[in-house]
């Protein structure tokens, strides 16, 4: 499409599959057919994440017959999408970064339009699914999901989910990928100050094979939303959050030796009072100094160095200015 402002850039395509033997090549045509003309070069990085059917075969076949233009790597087995997308950011050389899910679901004719959303300064474009061709119990938790997590980290988005979206290069090469966190990139990704744009994108129903997701996975969807609103909050102060918990227990435990103390004159005196009470100061205490422990940990980190990305930069590298050129800008300042 002529009116992209950039073909001169590169685009990588990070796509994992376990067990997608069936979609790989439909799924290549489509993305070569789709990509002509908006950029210099173009890749797509296949990671088999443990597949058990012939989808290595079908990897390596496309390497063989597509000039270039497609690699693949092969875990041994399983290790989950985190890992198979920390992969392709590493691997990945262009200047603008896919990531798509191998079952067909993501179209590739959505491609010029997320290119067209990162033209206007956006540094990661994710789509969602409007209208989901899933089951009532997969998209209602994940309406929820997504709701809860739009208000907790102030990056709002229909989709957090959506396995298909568009980052800028920049993006990929500065964040950590782990556990399930691949559903958490743009909330990782506003700690830099990297800005998320959404765009509707079409969504298909499966054509083969199963979904790999069942309730387990919503569950640790909401385990890793806790640790995303913890980073947030106190990534780079975690005696902030510790010194809270260990004041409030070390209160609850003053609180209830005073209850002990009243009911020893009034008569009812009971042990389980100054039980939980040196329980819960004893506690507060080994809280507060694992937190001292974290702000050491952090301080180390800080001290080894700490990046920090900057928008932009202006005057850098001009020399000091000397004495008489201050003087003289004052003068004629108040002049």
């Amino acid at each position: 499409m002529n009116h992209l402002k950039n073909n001169n850039r590169t685009i990588s395509f990070i796509i994992p599959a376990m067990n997608e033997e069936n979609t790989l090549k439909t799924l290549c045509e489509g993305i070569s057919e789709n990509v002509k003309g908006l950029c210099h070069s173009w890749e797509i990085i296949f990671i088999d994440d443990g597949s058990s059917d012939n989808s290595w075969s079908e990897m390596q076949n496309l390497v063989r017959h597509e000039n270039g233009h497609v690699k693949a790597y092969r875990f041994p087995a399983n290790r989950g999408k985190a890992d198979a997308l920390a992969l392709g950011y590493a691997e990945a050389r262009g200047d603008i970064v896919f990531t798509m899910d191998a079952d067909l679901q993501d179209d590739p004719r959505e491609i010029p339009r997320f290119l067209e959303k990162i033209d206007e300064s956006h540094d990661i474009v994710t789509g969602w699914k409007q209208k989901r061709y899933d089951p009532w119990h997969k998209v209602l938790p994940s309406r929820v999901f997504n709701a809860m997590l739009s208000n907790l980290t102030g990056v709002k988005l229909h989709d957090h989910n959506c396995g298909f979206k568009a980052y800028k290069k920049a993006v990929v090469k500065s964040l950590p990928m782990y556990g399930d966190m691949h559903r958490m990139v743009p909330s990782l990704a506003s700690f830099k100050g990297f800005q998320t744009a959404e765009i509707v994108v079409q969504h298909h129903a499966r054509q083969f094979g199963e979904s790999k997701y069942g309730w387990g996975r919503m569950i640790i969807g909401f385990m890793d939303m806790a640790t995303i609103g913890f980073l947030q909050r106190f990534r780079n102060c975690p005696m902030h959050f510790a010194g809270k918990v260990a004041a409030a227990l070390i209160l609850t435990s003053m609180v209830l030796t005073l209850a002990g103390v009243i009911s020893a004159f009034t008569g009812n005196a009971s042990a389980v009072y100054l039980i939980i009470a040196s329980a819960s100061f004893l506690t507060g205490i080994l809280i507060a100094m694992q937190g001292l422990l974290f702000e050491q940990l952090v301080y180390r980190s800080m001290k080894n160095g700490r990046q920090l990305r900057v928008a932009e930069i202006a005057n850098a590298d001009e020399p000091l200015p000397s004495f008489e050129s201050i003087h003289s800008f004052t003068e004629n300042h108040v002049a």
